[in-house]
Order: structure tokens, then sequence, then C-alpha cells
């Protein structure tokens, strides 16, 4: 199975357990409606193997998902087998990155949240670097330049026919930490400045003066499909990856991020921040 299909499987078999559990339905009845083994109703909800595409359209209309859902839901039945550009990288990226690039390439927004670097969809390749290099597992030079080709391709997707709408709000010790050199730092704040003017970008600024926030979680990004019910969160820890999808995950995760749009400065206060900061540079 390639790269690809192993990604959109894995969210394909998260979509349908997730909607038979809201219907509160057994493996063994869920298939009887669409006339289907309970063992074959299992593999697509744990990703071995392909997926009929009417199976699964069949199995959203009985679990009452809406139009939009089931649309979603049958097209990465459809597409699973297809590459995306990152699959020649396969070897040198963790499956976590993996289903993360394909949950983007299919994502309509994403609202991040960053109170370490700036995220990945805006950082410079010299700011990138710095932070390959900054590793405590020392990477070699070639595999320093693959991972920061990866992440500038990755950023494509802001400048696609249809771009990601994303929302960024960045903690100002993220604009503070000089990554690189003070040089680094400054081009980074410039690509920050130029994001906050693009239409489909909204960048804020949370302050050190508003003391406490609502985002005691750290760092996290909602990945937005086209219906709410397809939202994941992607929390990206030091030792690990963590792709949350309940109801009540989701629900935490928003909720904080709303907080965290009150607390925020607006644009063009947090673009002044940026101004400042990076004349003290």
């Amino acid at each position: 199975m390639t790269v690809r299909a192993t990604t959109r499987r894995r969210q394909l078999g998260a979509m349908l357990r997730k909607l038979r559990a809201s219907k509160g339905l057994t493996l063994e009845e869920a298939g009887r409606l669409v006339g289907v083994s309970k063992a074959t109703v299992s593999r697509y909800e744990t990703q071995a193997g392909p997926a009929k595409w009417i199976v699964v359209d069949a199995l959203c209309r009985e679990y009452g998902a809406s139009d939009a859902e089931r649309e979603a839901i049958v097209r990465l039945a459809k597409d699973a087998k297809q590459q995306g550009w990152w699959s020649s990288f396969a070897d040198s990226i963790p499956e976590s990155m993996n289903l993360l690039l394909t949950l983007e390439d299919e994502a309509l927004r994403e609202n991040h949240f960053s109170c370490v670097y700036v995220p990945g969809l805006l950082q410079t390749r010299a700011y990138s670097t710095a932070l390959q290099r900054a590793n405590e597992v020392p990477l070699q030079p070639e595999e320093i330049e693959r991972l920061v080709d990866i992440r500038m391709k990755r950023q494509e997707i802001l400048s696609r026919p249809r771009p990601l709408q994303l929302w960024a709000i960045l903690d100002e010790s993220v604009i503070r930490r000089v990554v690189g050199s003070p040089q680094t730092m400054k081009e980074q704040l410039d690509r920050l400045l130029e994001a906050n003017e693009t239409p489909n970008i909204r960048l804020q600024m949370l302050p050190f003066a508003k003391g406490a926030h609502g985002a005691a979680l750290g760092s996290f990004v909602v990945i937005g499909g086209a219906q709410p019910a397809l939202d994941v969160v992607y929390v990206d820890f030091h030792t690990g990856s963590l792709f949350l999808e309940k109801d009540e995950e989701l629900e935490r995760y928003r909720l904080a991020f709303e907080y965290l749009q009150a607390q925020a400065l607006d644009m063009e206060a947090s673009s002044e921040l940026i101004h400042r900061v990076r004349k003290e540079l």
C-alpha cells in the first residue's frame, strides 16, 4: 500500500468509526444494514486494505451523515490510492507527518496557536533550517535540506487556486526568541508582516501583557474540512504527535482558540508589535 493510501485510509477509518459510534450501532448491526459482514465494517474502520466507495456511501447514509460529510468521506474512499507530492519523501518522514500532509491537502482552513516557534506554514527557509540544526539529535546536512524542502513545499497550500484559510495566533515569545541569528529573525518577522497582508491569512499576537491565557494546552492546530464533523486537532509534542478527533476533544480546542482570539491583539496591533520587536534586533 502506498503512503498516500495509508494516510487516507487512516482518516477514512476514523471518520467511519466516529459516525457509527454516534449512531450507537455495533459492527454487526452496521454491516447488516448495508448487506456486508461485521468483519468488513471492522476492516474499513481499521484501515486494513481497500474500501469500496459504494459500501462507504451506504454506511454514511445509514449513519445519518449530512450530504457534505458523506461526499467528503466517499471522496476519501475513491482517492485512497492517489499519491501526494510528498510520496517521494516517504522514507525520510514519520507516519505522523504523512498524515498531517494528507489532512492539509484536503483542508479548507487551519487555526494555529503557537507558543514556541513560528508555525511551519509561515517559516522562512533560513528560520526552518536553523530549527533543524538545533535538533538534539544531530542531522546530516542533506537530511536537514530534505526536511526543509518538505516544509517549503508544504507552504504552497497557501497559494493554490483555492488557498487554505489560515488563522494563526502567536505568543509574543515566538517573535522574541532569536532563532538562527538576528538577521534570520528579521527576515522571519518580515515574512509574518507580509503574511498579515495576505487575504487568506489572519495573524494575531498574544502579548506578554495579557498575562495568563486560555491555552494551557500548549501549541496546537485545528485542521478543518468541508464540515466541522470532519475536523481534526493536531498536537505536536517533542516526543511525538497526536491527532484528536473525538467531539469533546475538538470542542475543548475550539473553545481554547476562541478564547485566544478574544485575548490576542487585532491584526493591525499585531503587526505593530512585530514591527517594534524587529527594530529591537
